[in-house]
């Protein structure tokens, strides 16, 4: 067994969470671990991969566009959409209130300072589509990082290897945490400052986490979110007076999603995309609860319905999302025209429990070229090359004729599009993907040509389309985001396409149960000695600050606060 002298903090888990904390707990001077059981392809973890979305309340980027925000619209959103609903939802509640203070507030000049950009269009995520006090964003609030994924990560990665170089920071790669060491706490902690209750107290803690021990698995080359080696090579024991677990969620693991399924939107899908990697696999969860924390809310979860094939898959069962504006038409498996307000980009676990109740586990978009150009955006840092690459030029092409370049190599290479002149080109090409699925073709046609009369005048019953000419009302919706309304069979805007879109995981909304400091709690509500979360692996914070939804922007900025919070606190502590 290999070990190292003790360190201040060990922090399990190299993505943004992680790196977070670990770079404030360089600036108050503390020596840091880092274990990652991932080669360093990986360091930055899920991060790098994503959009780089951000959400943030009344920012100049919403002022310029006309966009009126407060603290007080982003809270009824927020709460209306949570729906928080039960005693265990009294941390989560706390760190909600807090974040939305933190968006509001110091969270965009701060990241400003570390030179984060934003591009200036400001995007419109969970349109909602109910009343007032329930689910969905008002108005724009995601913010797309200049870099996106990498571009959030950058300033923290430099912090973190500037720590390697000032020997304040060991990164330690192919270290896979099998067991934090408990030990029996001296005295105790002087008890909770709030129990899962909300009673405001609790039992002080008998034991305290004062490291991890784990497996040394084999030297991997493996490019990032490949899939590398679990064999065991050996073993180690780390030593600190606090850990803080930043690990993620389990999107990469199929198995740990369906067990935790909730029960409320029926059977989990027989088939599902990943919207991870594989290492996104959930095990430190089950071994901080071995170790006494409480895990809550573990059935909340975030994934998509626009799940696409990857044509060049990373990772097993990859899938990348469709991020749509509100023209396509939906329909489900078998050709009816989904619910309102289920349109496009409106409301994604409404549309996830829709779907799973047809008792199918796919859907279909039909759309035009026209709507592609200007609707269809990726997920992915690496299939937005030219917001990634800060490639002006590149970005240019994105207000021209033509859809990115991303797009069109889904369409021609990708297994889940058809294209086609003319409506029976189209149908049969749904059919063909449809399998043994009995597509009613005369239903999809019914609906294309029902919507396309209502185009036609400047009134309408259809309340997508109403949704459409709504948002075109938004500057930065008009200028890059929503196509003008026209008839799906109009030739002009053509050629037609079809795709097949299939539900891909993402997101752990709940998790470790922690304070506002990140302190894991244990099942009486006290916190556990030397114990702290952050990150996926906390529900961003609290155990799930996002209830049963999400606005979106709101996973990064969730790493980013609750890995800054639990940072801070572990400094303050030592």
């Amino acid at each position: 067994m290999t070990s190292t002298p003790q360190t201040d903090v060990i922090v399990v888990g190299a993505g943004l969470a992680g790196l977070v904390a670990t770079a404030e707990l360089v600036k108050a001077g503390k020596h840091v671990t880092i274990v990652e059981q991932e080669p360093a392809a990986s360091f930055g973890g899920q991060a790098w991969w994503s959009f780089g979305g951000l959400f943030l309340i009344d920012s100049p980027e919403q002022r310029r566009l006309g966009v009126h925000d407060s603290l007080e619209l982003a809270r009824q959103d927020w709460f209306g959409s949570a729906g928080f609903d039960s005693a265990d939802d009294y941390w989560p509640r706390l760190w909600a209130e807090a974040y939305l203070q933190f968006a509001a507030g110091e969270k965009r000049a701060w990241l400003h300072e570390q030179g984060v950009r934003f591009f200036p269009i400001v995007g419109w995520a969970e349109r909602g589509g109910y009343t007032a006090t329930e689910h969905g964003n008002s108005v724009p609030r995601f913010h797309i990082t200049w870099g996106t994924g990498p571009g959030v990560l950058a300033p923290f990665v430099a912090r973190v290897k500037q720590g390697v170089r000032d020997g304040l920071v060991t990164v330690k790669h192919r270290h896979q945490v099998d067991e934090l060491i408990v030990e029996a706490a001296e005295g105790g902690t002087g008890g909770a400052a709030g129990s899962g209750s909300g009673s405001g107290g609790g039992a002080a803690s008998r034991t305290r986490v004062v490291g991890v021990r784990g497996s040394l698995l084999e030297p991997s080359r493996v490019a990032r979110g490949v899939t590398s080696s679990r064999t065991v090579v050996g073993e180690f024991e780390l030593r600190a007076s606090a850990v803080i677990v930043t690990s993620g969620g389990i999107g990469g693991n199929h198995d740990l999603v369906r067990q935790n399924w909730p029960k409320r939107l029926g059977a989990a899908p027989a088939s599902m995309l990943s919207g991870v990697p594989s290492h996104v696999d959930g095990r430190m969860l089950g071994i901080s609860q071995t170790a006494g924390a409480r895990l809550i809310n573990s059935d909340r979860m975030w994934h998509y319905t626009e799940g696409i094939t990857n044509f060049d898959p990373v990772w097993p069962q990859h899938g990348i999302r469709i991020l749509p504006g509100p023209s396509s038409l939906w329909l489900d498996a078998t050709g009816r025209r989904l619910p309102v307000p289920l349109f496009p980009g409106f409301d994604t676990l409404g549309t996830l429990e829709h779907i799973v109740s047809t008792g199918y586990d796919y859907s279909w978009f039909v759309l035009t070229q026209k709507i592609i150009e200007k609707e269809f955006a990726l997920s992915g840092s690496e299939q937005n090359p030219d917001l990634t690459g800060k490639n002006l030029r590149l970005l240019a092409k994105r207000v021209g004729p033509g859809a990115p370049g991303p797009i069109e190599a889904f369409k021609a290479k990708g297994v889940d599009f058809v294209v086609a002149d003319d409506l029976p080109t189209l149908l049969a090409g749904m059919q063909r993907l449809s399998g043994e699925v009995p597509l009613d073709t005369a239903r999809v046609e019914q609906e294309i040509r029902a919507r396309d009369r209502e185009i036609g005048h400047p009134f309408t019953k259809d309340l997508q389309i109403t949704a459409v000419r709504g948002a075109r009302n938004y500057l930065g919706d008009k200028l890059i985001r929503v196509a003008s309304p026209h008839e799906l069979l109009d030739p002009a805007a053509g050629p037609l396409i079809a795709v097949k879109l299939h539900i891909v995981t993402r997101k752990t909304l709940g998790g470790i149960e922690t304070d506002l400091a990140g302190r894991v709690l244990a099942s009486g509500g006290a916190p556990i000695e030397g114990l702290y979360a952050a990150g996926e692996a906390s529900g961003f914070g609290g155990g799930g600050m996002h209830g049963y939804r999400s606005l979106e922007g709101t996973f990064l900025g969730g790493c980013i606060f609750s890995g800054r919070q639990a940072g801070r606190a572990v400094a303050a502590a030592l």
